[in-house]
């Protein structure tokens, strides 16, 4: 018998459904990414090393995305797949897809840690350390990397509690981390004088309460699927499909790094540090800006999932229809904000006068097509919830790496102003990627759609109708 909090996906109107569990996953995403800076912050301010600590840190970041990323491999795709399988009524497939996840994020978590620890030194040199700066990059790392685990079931396992339709206590495991890293900061960082060891040590206690939290959740009486001594064994069967849906969203985690790189190194060469601190801006206000689409999406896809797994399309339709009209209403307020209003968004991060002044053309390029990426991550995301891998994955690496990366390369040998020609390949890329995702999408979900619908999906129609 399916709890009400999981059965109510189907069941509940969509709309006060959707945004019932958007908003906590919209907050979820803020709350991580202000612990984040107020985590740099803290670290930018210890006496005398303050700035090589902080670019010491940021050496680490790419690694951390890329340990990030993983766990997103097999939880991103592991998840749906659960929600789909709680729709059929399949609680035993859904147990058993948590169960192999659990123990494959334990399996990665060991390998990243003993690869970092005897490979340190060279993956941050190979990031962009220098000899200034690598004492402080190890020094972090080399503990951070020690709770490797508990960063990975803490985002890996997390997705499976969202996925049942509990997302207020998903947005309580961030808050749990978040309020207990910006406590020991300062603690460690300052009282204990530990410096960027102390950062590393209040991130690993605080992901390791937030662990906790969710084994004890997910164990306990309130969760659907639990985890369970017997599913703990790997199955191919059951972990292979969930890692190829996971695919998609792995590679958009970890391609940020490489995405970058490779805009930096090239405005470095063309437009010098201005340029590079001009994109940094850019990059955050993008980050920061596109945290409520990630909600949005975030809480229709166990809907989705569970409605798909029943065989209600109707609903399904439903939910997608009202995720798009949101995202893409969104993206659009977004858009004339930026374009109006450039300063308002830059100054958020810097008042330099002469950085302001570049910046301020580049944002209205280099954001000229954001109104657009509402339709790309409903259309992109709704596919990862119907648990459809291939065109998922192949949208994922047409955006940055088919098309964003060439054209960083090439428009500056077509353009007479090379830095406008870099900033120019963002807009480009996602007009092109969202009229293939269109395209792909319109495909592939009507021949989702045509799942003959259950009797239960039926008489449940007939019922709201009347």
């Amino acid at each position: 018998m399916l709890k009400s909090q999981t059965g109510r996906l189907g069941t509940e109107p969509v709309g006060r459904l959707l945004f019932s569990l958007a908003a906590p996953a919209i907050a979820a995403q803020v709350i991580n990414l202000l612990y984040n800076l107020v985590d740099r912050m803290y670290i930018g301010h210890i006496e005398d090393v303050g700035k090589l600590a902080l670019t010491g840190v940021g050496v680490c970041l790419p690694l951390i995305m890329i340990i990030s990323a993983l766990a997103a491999l097999v939880a991103m795709g592991a998840a749906p797949r659960a929600s789909i399988f709680l729709g059929q009524k399949r609680v035993d497939e859904a147990e058993k897809t948590l169960g192999n996840s659990v123990s494959l994020l334990i399996i990665i978590s060991v390998i990243l840690t003993v690869l970092v620890q005897l490979f340190c030194r060279d993956i941050l040199m190979l990031f962009g350390a220098s000899e200034n700066t690598i004492p402080y990059a190890m020094s972090y790392m080399k503990l951070y990397s020690l709770g490797t685990i508990f960063v990975q079931m803490t985002l890996g396992l997390n997705a499976f509690i969202n996925t049942q339709g509990f997302a207020k206590t998903g947005m309580l495991t961030v808050l749990i981390g978040a309020l207990t890293n910006i406590v020991l900061d300062p603690i460690f960082i300052f009282g204990l004088n530990m410096g960027v060891s102390g950062a590393a040590l209040a991130t690993i206690l605080s992901q390791s309460l937030s662990t906790i939290w969710i084994l004890k959740f997910l164990t306990g009486k309130k969760t659907t699927i639990r985890i369970k001594r017997k599913y703990l064994k790997l199955d191919r069967k059951v972990i292979l499909p969930s890692v190829a849906l996971g695919l998609s969203p792995f590679v958009m985690q970890s391609t940020e790094s490489l995405i970058a790189v490779c805009f930096n190194s090239s405005l470095l060469k063309y437009g010098g540090d201005i340029a590079v601190g001009a994109m940094t801006i850019l990059t955050s206000v993008m980050q920061f800006s596109i945290l409520p689409l990630l909600g949005l999406t975030q809480g229709a896809q166990p809907i989705i999932s569970y409605n798909f797994g029943a065989k209600h399309t109707e609903r399904v339709r439903k939910v997608f229809k009202l995720l798009l009209i949101s995202c893409f209403s969104f993206a659009t307020l977004l858009w004339a904000g930026v374009e109006l209003f450039p300063q308002a968004f830059i100054l958020i991060f810097n008042d330099d006068p002469q950085l302001l002044a570049f910046t301020v053309p580049a944002i209205r390029i280099y954001m000229a097509m954001i109104w657009l990426m509402g339709i790309q991550l409903a259309c992109q995301q709704t596919l990862v919830a119907l648990g459809n891998a291939k065109a998922s994955l192949f949208l994922a690496l047409l955006r940055k790496i088919i098309l964003l990366l060439p054209l960083i390369y090439t428009l500056p040998l077509l353009m007479e102003d090379k830095t406008t020609a870099i900033f120019t390949a963002e807009p480009i890329a996602d007009f092109l990627a969202v009229v293939t995702t269109i395209v792909v999408f319109l495909i592939q979900f009507k021949k989702a759609m045509k799942v003959e619908p259950s009797r239960e999906a039926i008489l449940q129609e007939e019922g709201s109708r009347a």
